[in-house]
């Protein structure tokens, strides 16, 4: 809620980069990200943000929404069946299994290939705290060409509350979504993560403790 890089942006960003342990800084942190978070009519309230990744749309959704493509920047672990219903199972630890459950796995709602991805987690790790509140949010991910080499991707997590428990969630993945949202915007510029070399994810992994929370 990197998911989203795991929890996929909101759902793919159960990630982040390292603040003080549960305490994440703030999204002007990372250069380039864009906040256009909004209250929705019923008073909840919409945490939506956005980059400009120097990538054809297709390839950027495909960052996202194939195993290998996923796999290059976000985490380790990770494998992606693209379809309505399908999931995306990820793990910051490379020496997790799928299936294990403490992967990051969220459900596919609905997709538009190379333009949108809606994405609704349905297991976080046994350490994320108030994984039943995440839940009931969604994360839409669009994918808008500015041109052939171009695309501006935007995070929309929709449905939190009221109440301290969603704030505190709300800050979190705020944080955790820029993050996720200025390393993808690296694997374009710097190339694909290389997760054999040594200290590889160390960041991600930190940033992923600072996002779940920590019981």
């Amino acid at each position: 809620m990197r998911i989203a890089r795991g929890l996929a942006m909101g759902a793919l960003a159960l990630a982040a980069a390292p603040a003080a342990a549960g305490e994440p800084g703030s999204w002007r942190d990372f250069p380039g990200v864009e906040n256009s978070s909004f209250v929705e009519p019923n008073g909840d309230r919409a945490l939506q943000l956005s980059i400009v990744v120097p990538a054809p749309a297709r390839a950027v959704f495909d960052a996202f929404a194939t195993t290998e493509g996923f796999r290059s920047w976000a985490v380790p672990v990770a494998k992606v069946d693209l379809r309505v219903g399908g999931s995306v199972e990820s793990s910051y630890n490379p020496s997790a299994r799928l299936g294990d459950r403490d992967n990051i796995r969220n459900e596919i709602v609905a997709y538009v290939p190379g333009r949108t991805l809606v994405l609704r987690n349905v297991q976080a790790p046994r350490s994320f705290v108030d994984p039943d509140l995440f839940q009931k949010t969604v994360t839409i991910v669009e994918f808008e060409a500015l041109g052939p080499e171009s695309t501006r991707v935007t995070v929309t997590n929709a449905g939190y509350g009221p109440g301290e428990r969603f704030d505190r969630l709300y800050r979190k993945f705020e944080w955790g979504d820029a993050y996720t949202l200025a390393e993808l915007r690296a694997r374009f510029v710097k190339g694909p993560a290389d997760w054999s070399k040594a200290g590889a994810g160390v960041a991600s992994a930190r940033a992923a403790r600072t996002v779940e929370g920590r019981r």
